[in-house]
């Protein structure tokens, strides 16, 4: 049964600019999502790929209900993309349904022109 959904628009500009500071990355994203977005080379692709990672934690806080400050300021959730396939890796002093295998997090994500988009569907069993 679906028990969460969320969407969230970040701006790459705006991203851009953020992530020239080395304390914001490193305060908010994890080593796999800033080792992602490093290999793309070039700093419109990096900023694009740091605004779909925060964007897709503002998704799973608005599908989840936790606050924003738990899932963007902390370790406990990271966007892992496997052969190409995103997904949010929840720590489960988070949320331990997902380590527990209750709750299963899907997520989708784009960016084009100015902008990137995650959508986040929460499903537990």
């Amino acid at each position: 049964m679906i028990v969460g959904l969320g969407v969230d628009l970040c701006s790459i500009p705006r991203m851009e600019k953020a992530v020239r500071s080395a304390y914001f990355v490193s305060r908010i994203f994890r080593t796999p999502e800033i080792a992602y977005a490093d290999a793309k080379g070039n700093p419109r692709s990096r900023a694009a790929s740091f605004a779909s990672a925060f964007a897709a934690r503002e998704a799973f806080a608005k599908a989840s209900g936790i606050s924003m400050y738990k899932v963007a300021l902390s370790s406990q959730i990271c966007l892992e993309r496997t052969d190409g396939v995103p997904n949010l890796v929840i720590a489960p002093s988070l949320d331990a349904g997902f380590a527990q295998g209750k709750k299963k997090v899907w997520v989708s994500l784009s960016h084009d022109g100015d902008y990137a988009v995650a959508v986040v569907v929460i499903e537990t069993f």
